[in-house]
C-alpha cells in the first residue's frame, strides 16, 4: 500500500459526480481510498490501482481541455466500464464513441460491460439478440446503432418492427393510416430516433420511407435488402412469427431482436417465439446472443431495485412448491359456503 498526492486541476470537479458518487465508485472497484482536500487529492492503495486512478483523472482533464463535456449519467457509465476492464480507458472510449456516432446528436456510448458486448456484437454480427429486463438499453442502443449505420451509408434504410399483441395483430379497426395505427406500439422506437436526430429530419425520413415502421404481420412475403432491421418486444411473437421475421433478411442487411421473457403478453408464454429461438439458434454462425442483468439498468436507480425485487420474488415463488412437496399447488383452498339457516318463526 502506498499513498500518492495529485493536484486538483481547474475544471476537474465534474469527475467527482453527484455527492462524489464517482469517487466512491473508484474506491469500491479499484480498492483504493480517495481523500479529497481543498488543494489536493490523496489516493491510497496498491501501485497498479493508483496508476489507474491517475490515468482516469488525466484522461478526464485531457477530454475537458479539447471540449468534450461528459454529463454525469454518461460519465458514471463510462467509469464503470473503465474500472471493470484494465484494458479500457476513458480517452479511448470517447474516441470510439465519436467514430461510432458520426452524424448524430448523441454519442453512442455503452454504460456497462454487457452493453459494450452488445454494441460490439451488433457491429460484428449480422444478427444480434438483446435479452434482458426493462431499462437496460436494449432498444435505445439498437436504434442508435441503426441511425449510425444509416448516417455512415452502411445501409440505405431502417425498418422498425414490433408485434402489436394488444390489438391481436388485427389493426383494421383502429382509426387512421397504417402508421397512425401502429404508432402507440412503436413509441419507444420513435423516442430513441428523436433523441438521435433532429425531429424534422426524422419526419422527412419517415415520409420517404428511409425509416419505415410496420407491425410484424406486414413483414410476411418481403425480402429486406440493404436495411438495418429492429424487432422490439420479440417475446410477444409466436413461433411462426419469429421464424417468418428471421427469414426476411436480404443482402447487406443487419437485424437486431430485443425482448424480455419476463414480460410476455402472449396467452401461453411457453410458446414465445423468442424463447424457442434462443434454443434453436444457439451456436449458429453469424448470430450473437447478449444477455443483460439488473446491474445494466440505466434508468432511475429505483428501476434497478424494482427489477431485483421482482427477480427475487419470482425465484421464491418457484421454490415454494418444492418446499411444500411435488404434489402441492399454490391454488387457494376453496372453503364451501355455509348454507343459510332459516329465520326463526315469530312467537
Amino acid at each position: 500500500m502506498i499513498k500518492k498526492t495529485m493536484e486538483i486541476t481547474p475544471g476537474i470537479e465534474p469527475l467527482y459526480g453527484t455527492h462524489d458518487e464517482n469517487l466512491r465508485l473508484l474506491e469500491d472497484k479499484l480498492n483504493v481510498t480517495i481523500d479529497l482536500r481543498s488543494d489536493a487529492i490523496h489516493v491510497t492503495g496498491e501501485p497498479d490501482s493508483i496508476a489507474r486512478v491517475e490515468q482516469i483523472f488525466n484522461d478526464f482533464d485531457y477530454l475537458r481541455r479539447i471540449g468534450v463535456n461528459l454529463h454525469n449519467g454518461e460519465l458514471n457509465g463510462m467509469l464503470r466500464l473503465v474500472v471493470s476492464d484494465p484494458s479500457v480507458n476513458l480517452r479511448a472510449l470517447v474516441e470510439t464513441g465519436k467514430q461510432r456516432s458520426a452524424g448524430i446528436k448523441r454519442m453512442v456510448q455503452p454504460r456497462s460491460p454487457n452493453q459494450r458486448k452488445y454494441v460490439e456484437a451488433i457491429e460484428q454480427c449480422d444478427m444480434t439478440f438483446g435479452l434482458g429486463p426493462a431499462g437496460t438499453g436494449k432498444t435505445y442502443l439498437a436504434v442508435a446503432m441503426a441511425v449510425a449505420a444509416l448516417m455512415a451509408k452502411k445501409v440505405s434504410r431502417i425498418i422498425l418492427v414490433r408485434p402489436a399483441v394488444e390489438a391481436g395483430e388485427r389493426l383494421g379497426f383502429l382509426p387512421g393510416s397504417l402508421q397512425e395505427k401502429v404508432d402507440p406500439y412503436l413509441r419507444p422506437l420513435y423516442d430513441a430516433l428523436y433523441d438521435m436526430l433532429d425531429p424534422p429530419r426524422v419526419d422527412k425520413m419517415l415520409e420517404t420511407n428511409v425509416i419505415e415502421v410496420a407491425p410484424l404481420a406486414f413483414m410476411r412475403g418481403r425480402t429486406l435488402n440493404d436495411a438495418f432491421i429492429i424487432m422490439d418486444e420479440a417475446q410477444n411473437t409466436t413461433t411462426e412469427q419469429m421464424k417468418m421475421f428471421l427469414t426476411r433478411m436480404g443482402n447487406n442487411s443487419k437485424a437486431v431482436i430485443t425482448g424480455d421473457l419476463t414480460q410476455t403478453d402472449l396467452p401461453n408464454p411457453k410458446r414465445s417465439g423468442l424463447l424457442e429461438a434462443i434454443h434453436v439458434l444457439d451456436g449458429v454462425e453469424g448470430i450473437r446472443f447478449c444477455h443483460f442483468e439488473d446491474v445494466d439498468v440505466v434508468r432511475h436507480q429505483l428501476v434497478q431495485r424494482i427489477v431485483r425485487a421482482y427477480d427475487s420474488y419470482g425465484r421464491a415463488q418457484q421454490q415454494l412448491p418444492l418446499a411444500l412437496g411435488e404434489s402441492a399447488t399454490l391454488e387457494p383452498a376453496i372453503v364451501p359456503a355455509t348454507a343459510p339457516q332459516p329465520l326463526p318463526k315469530p312467537q
